[in-house]
């Protein structure tokens, strides 16, 4: 077997097991959510996630809430008549000058 079958492998191992947790650790929610350590950190230092610091130090996350903060915000899909809308609207705005929408 190939080095990159086996590391494609235990990447899904590793997945498997992430997805079978309940509290993540720092490392684990940059990883899950695929957001930058850099800006989990400031997400956490704002308050803006949910998030555990039990000894003051270390920060954990439950999954759970974590997936609902990316839950956040849902947003449905246009119907075709709001998107001709939208879409008129904006040929309208370019028309006059090239306002942004």
């Amino acid at each position: 077997m190939e080095l990159q079958q086996l590391e494609q492998r235990l990447r899904n191992i590793e997945t498997l097991l992430l997805s079978q947790k309940t509290v993540l650790n720092f490392e684990e929610v940059a990883s899950y959510t695929g957001l930058s350590k850099s800006y989990l950190y400031k997400l956490t230092s704002a308050a803006q996630i949910p998030h555990f610091k039990p000894q003051g130090k270390h920060i954990y996350f439950n999954k759970a809430e974590v997936d609902q903060w990316l839950q956040r915000n849902h947003t449905q899909p246009l119907n075709e008549a709001e998107l001709e809308e939208q879409a008129a609207t904006y040929i309208t705005l370019k028309r006059m000058g090239g306002a942004a929408c």
